[in-house]
This record gives C-alpha cells, structure tokens and sequence, in this order.
C-alpha cells in the first residue's frame, strides 16, 4: 500500500503538465495533496474519477490560495474537514479519512512568511491547536498516519544550511521544539528517518538561485506514523525526480490494513 503526500503548488497547473500521467504510472493508494489553490468546481476531477480514485477537496475560502485534497482508490468510512477552529478552517488546511483500521490526515501548516509577525503567530496558533486535535481524536482512533507540508525543518541535516537559516520561520528553534514534542508526546515516527539516515535528502527546494539544480533544499514534508504502526511500515522514500512542483513526493509503503 503506497501513501503519498506532495505539495503540488497549484492542481490547476500540475494537471496542465501532465500530473495525471504520473498517478497513473505510478498508482498510489492514497494521495495527499496540499496547496490545491482551487475551489472545486475549478478542478477537472473527472480526471481522478478515470484513474479510479475517490476524492475528497478542502479549499480554502480565499480563491488560488491553500488547501489539501485526498485522492483514494478504497473508499473510507468517514471523512472529515477542517479541526473546527474557523480562522483554521476557512484556510483549507486539514482533512481526514477513516477506514476500519487507519485514518490518514492530510495537513498543511502555514509557512511563517519570512518572519511576518502575523503569519508567524497564526503558524503557532496553528500549531498548538492542531497538537490538541491529534491528542484529543487519539482517544478515538490509535492508528494515524498524517501526511503533509509541515512547512518545518526537524533536524539541522534536514536543511542545506542550517546556520543562515537558524532564524528564519521553518527552521526556528521553537518550531523545531514543537515538531519534536509533536513526536514524542504523541507517539508519532518520522517514517523518512527510519529508512533513510543519510544528510542532503530534501523535500522543498527555492524556485530560484538554481537550488534544485545545486540540491539547496530543506525537508519540510513528512508521513508520521503512530508507533503502534511502525512493525506495518516497508519503506519511505522520497521522489526528488518527480517535478511537478517546488517539492517532491514523500512516499510511505505499508503493510495494507485498511
């Protein structure tokens, strides 16, 4: 079973480069896709219906801006929008599926916008709450699996340069601190990790400076894992070749257990 999350900047544009291709080579199980940047009925979902997938949009209420979409061959038992906090919500910024043994959210933390106060306050505001969404709904539902664009560097191999960027919002102590205890208090894996030790393995890389091309990048997209899930998961990768966006895929494959 393969579970993907990919920051696609922009469905509308991606489908025009040909995305659907690559679903289809590539099939996914389930797709996870953040920064839609559309209202629905603006998207050719008639395409995702063709591929066999069910799917399940949640934009934000400001047009060409955020939003997080799930595409899924098996049909869940629930779905879920938003963690019920409007000023959250309005932005598109969380969906949740359910099946009988798994759940998998997909989310999309705010980036903190090179430190404006505002979009760094509401990034923490964020931050918090969703932290108490997961605490609260782990009460309910023990196997999670939360894909996204967490817009946060964890670890100092987990960016290019870690000492000019160490006061910039996706690499700032106290995101870092909160990923961490995200992980810890929670009991969440950073599946990437537990495959993939090596350094210079990014998900997000600058559309300028030529950063793809010089592998200037930072990881900032992640599939946690439950740890009640760790003895299910086979491996998780990264696509760096796949370039539809400014980021790339982040591939989970699990044991099939929904």
């Amino acid at each position: 079973m393969k579970i993907v999350s990919y920051n696609i900047n922009g469905i509308r544009s991606v489908i025009k480069k040909g995305f659907s291709n690559w679903i289809e080579i590539f099939q996914p199980d389930i797709l996870c896709l953040q920064e839609i940047k559309a209202l629905k009925e603006q998207i050719k979902t008639n395409i995702f219906d063709n591929l066999g997938y069910n799917h399940y949009w949640f934009s934000a209420k400001k047009k060409g801006y955020s939003g997080v979409a799930i595409l899924c061959k098996e049909k869940p038992k629930n779905i879920e929008y938003g963690i019920g906090i409007d000023s959250i919500d309005q932005e598109g910024r969380v969906i949740r599926i359910d099946f009988k043994k798994i759940s998998v959210i997909n989310i999309y933390i705010p980036s903190g916008n090179n430190n404006k106060k505002d979009r760094l306050n509401f990034k923490f505001f964020f931050m918090k709450n969703f932290f108490f969404y997961i605490k609260k709904i782990k009460k309910k539902l023990n196997n999670l699996i939360i894909c996204g664009d967490y817009n946060i560097c964890y670890k100092r191999i987990d960016i290019y340069d870690p000492i000019k960027y160490q006061e910039i919002s996706g690499f700032l102590p106290e995101e870092r601190k909160w990923l961490g205890t995200f992980l810890q208090k929670l009991d969440f894996i950073d599946s990437f990790r537990i495959y993939i030790k090596d350094g210079k393995n990014y998900s997000w890389w600058n559309y300028r400076y030529n950063a793809k091309i010089n592998n200037h990048g930072w990881r900032i997209d992640y599939v946690m894992v439950s740890k009640s899930l760790k003895n299910k998961m086979i491996k998780a990768y990264l696509l760096p070749k796949v370039g539809y966006s400014d980021h790339c895929p982040m591939v989970l494959e699990i044991e099939k257990m929904t």
